[in-house]
C-alpha cells in the first residue's frame, strides 16, 4: 500500500455504527477507501452507511450481524465474500463489556464470544480473500486492559467465577495472543496482523450493562477522554500507513509500536488458545482454508 490514498482498496470494519469503529470507517472513506461497516441492527447500520457516504464520499456498504452468534459471523463472512471482490484491510473493532455474565445463543459467555471468538472466526473465514487481495492487513482493536488479563483455560466462559472486568481483560489479552499467532501463521504471505490500544475514548462502551466504573467513574473521566475521532487514529494508521507494509505481529498505542504484556508472547498459550477457539467456533480447517471459506459461503453449520 503506497501513499496516503486508499483509493481502490476495500476495508471491512466491524462495530462500524458508532464510537471508534464509525470514526475509523469515516476516516478511511475520506481517504478514498471503499468501506464496508458491520453493525448489529440493519436499519441503524444502513443509516450510518448513508451518513458516512455523505460525509466521506465514495462507496459504503452495510452488513448487519450479531457477532456474538457464531452462525451470524458465518453468515456475515458469506455475504462479505459474495459482495466484496477484494478485502484489503479487515478491522476487527467490535467489542463490549458487561458487568454481569450473559450467555449467547451458542451457550458461550458473551464477552469472550464477541471480543475474541467473533474476530477469530471472521478473520479465518476471510483469510483466503485477504490473501487474494494482498498485500492486505488484519487490524484488531485490543486494549491496555490486556495487561491485567489472564487466559483461564480451566474457566474461559466464567462459569465457576465471573467478574466483568476480569472477563474483559481476558478477552483483550486473547486479542493480542490471536494477533501474534495469526502473524506467525501468515509469515510466508503478504497478509500482516497487528493489534492496538486506541486509548481511553469517550463512547457508549459498556453502557448496556454497566459496572461501577461505567456508572460512577466514567462520567468524571469523560471530559479527559479522547474523542472517537482521536481514538480511531491508530486503527486508521495501521490500516494504511505505507511504512507499515510488511510489519506484522506487533502491538501499537498512540500510533507507535509498544511492548505488550509478557504473557502475550507465550507462544504455547497462543497455540493452545487457537486450538480451543477453533473447537468452540467449529472452524474445520483451523486456518482459513478452502473448507472454511466454503462453509462461510454456504452459511456454515
Amino acid at each position: 500500500m503506497n501513499g496516503t490514498s486508499m483509493t481502490g482498496r476495500t476495508v471491512l470494519v466491524t462495530g462500524g455504527t458508532g464510537g471508534i469503529g464509525r470514526a475509523t470507517a469515516l476516516g478511511l472513506a475520506r481517504m478514498g477507501a471503499r468501506v464496508a461497516i458491520v453493525g448489529r441492527y440493519r436499519d441503524r447500520t444502513e443509516g450510518v452507511a448513508r451518513e458516512i457516504r455523505v460525509a466521506g464520499g465514495g462507496e459504503v456498504e452495510a452488513f448487519a450481524a450479531d457477532l456474538s452468534s457464531m452462525a451470524e459471523v458465518r453468515r456475515l463472512a458469506g455475504e462479505a465474500l459474495e459482495r466484496l471482490s477484494r478485502i484489503d484491510v479487515l478491522v476487527n473493532n467490535a467489542g463490549g463489556q458487561w458487568a454481569t455474565r450473559h450467555v449467547t445463543v451458542d451457550g458461550l459467555e458473551r464477552t469472550f464470544a464477541l471480543n475474541h471468538l467473533a474476530p477469530f472466526l471472521l478473520t479465518n473465514l476471510l483469510l483466503n480473500r485477504l490473501r487474494q487481495s494482498a498485500p492486505a492487513r488484519v487490524v484488531t482493536v485490543s486494549s491496555n486492559a490486556h495487561l491485567m488479563g489472564r487466559i483461564d483455560f480451566d474457566d474461559l466462559q466464567g462459569e465457576r467465577s465471573f467478574d466483568g472486568g476480569r472477563a474483559y481483560s481476558q478477552s483483550k489479552l486473547a486479542n493480542v495472543l490471536f494477533t501474534y499467532e495469526l502473524a506467525r501463521r501468515l509469515r510466508t504471505t503478504s497478509v500482516t496482523a497487528n493489534a492496538l490500544h486506541p486509548g481511553v475514548v469517550s463512547t457508549a462502551f459498556g453502557g448496556e450493562d454497566p459496572g461501577g466504573v461505567q456508572r460512577w467513574l466514567v462520567p468524571v473521566w469523560r471530559p479527559f477522554m479522547k474523542s472517537p475521532a482521536r481514538g480511531a487514529v491508530t486503527s486508521i494508521h495501521l490500516a494504511y500507513a505505507p511504512e507499515l507494509e510488511g510489519v506484522t505481529g506487533r502491538f501499537f498505542a498512540a500510533g507507535k509500536p509498544r511492548r505488550s504484556a509478557r504473557s502475550s508472547y507465550d507462544e504455547e498459550a497462543a497455540a493452545r488458545l487457537w486450538r480451543v477457539s477453533a473447537e468452540l467456533t467449529g472452524l474445520s480447517g483451523g486456518s482459513g482454508g478452502a473448507d472454511d471459506e466454503a462453509a462461510a459461503r454456504g452459511g456454515g453449520q
